[in-house]
């Protein structure tokens, strides 16, 4: 065998060790794709459900919110109602109120007057 024939042997040699090699890693490669598209699988259906589900919660979160600004319309509107009408009766009864209030106080001063200074009218 010359020199050449024996560099010819080593390198098939060494290209059937490499392509052995590459062999393994492919069918390792193969395998473990295969079980990361089983894991897909799984997990696509676990997630579908659970997507549905989140979806129908922020439906409903949706409108409990619809129901709750509705609510709070309705208090601002009932507030302004109960400050007109506030207004409203007191511009209506508070003057004469306070007339009546200060007739009253006008009243009681003058008997209080009458009793301390002994008005014989009085008695």
């Amino acid at each position: 065998m010359s020199g050449g024939e024996v560099a010819g042997l080593l390198v098939a040699v060494f290209w059937a060790i490499l392509v052995s090699f590459l062999a393994v890693a492919l069918a390792r490669l193969a395998v473990t794709l295969r079980a990361a598209g089983r894991l897909v699988e799984e997990l696509t259906d676990r997630v579908v459900p659970l997507l549905g589900e989140a979806t129908d919660t922020v439906r409903s979160a949706q409108t409990q919110l619809d129901r709750v600004d509705a609510i709070a319309g309705d208090i601002r509107e009932v507030t302004a109602n109960a400050s007109a009408l506030s207004t409203t009766v007191s511009s209506t009864f508070g003057g004469p109120l306070v007339k009546v209030a200060a007739f009253g106080y006008g009243v009681r001063r003058a008997l209080a007057r009458r009793r301390t200074t002994g008005d014989p009218a009085s008695t």
